[in-house]
């Protein structure tokens, strides 16, 4: 089982990810073990658009990107590694900081980001809500 640190360590590591998303978006949760960025599109439940988020569990680090559920297109060119730390359909687990991951992770949150600023896309979410 990994060190307590190395969970600190991949915490940390994840959450940069989020960080150059951060001023166009909410900090919802900011804490050592949950971080949460929503963007600031009210959906029909009157909730803010969730963009992702990273929770530190006891056996792994959780990396959230709900534009990959919303918009599973995102997801073709994802490598089978990624796919491998994969749980559901917007959560990535990890035990270990893995760069070659991260580095993919960051260009897939990257995209989803310029998914959810587009006004299509969001209307489009709004439509299948029915608002």
């Amino acid at each position: 089982m990994p060190a307590n640190n190395d969970f600190d360590k991949v915490f940390a590591r994840l959450k940069a990810i989020f960080k150059p998303f951060a001023k166009k978006m909410d900090i919802a949760q900011d804490n050592p073990t949950y971080y949460m960025l929503n963007t600031r599109f009210i959906m029909k439940n009157k909730q803010p658009l969730c963009f992702g988020g990273v929770r530190r569990g006891k056996t792994y680090v959780s990396f959230y990107l709900m534009s990959v559920y919303a918009s599973p297109d995102l997801l073709k060119s994802m490598s089978p590694e990624l796919k491998q730390r994969m749980q559901g359909k917007s959560c990535f687990n990890f035990k270990e900081v893995d760069e070659k991951l991260f580095k993919e992770l960051a260009q897939l949150t990257k995209a989803g980001a310029a998914k959810f600023s587009g006004g299509k896309f969001i209307e489009a979410l709004r439509k299948i809500q029915g608002s």
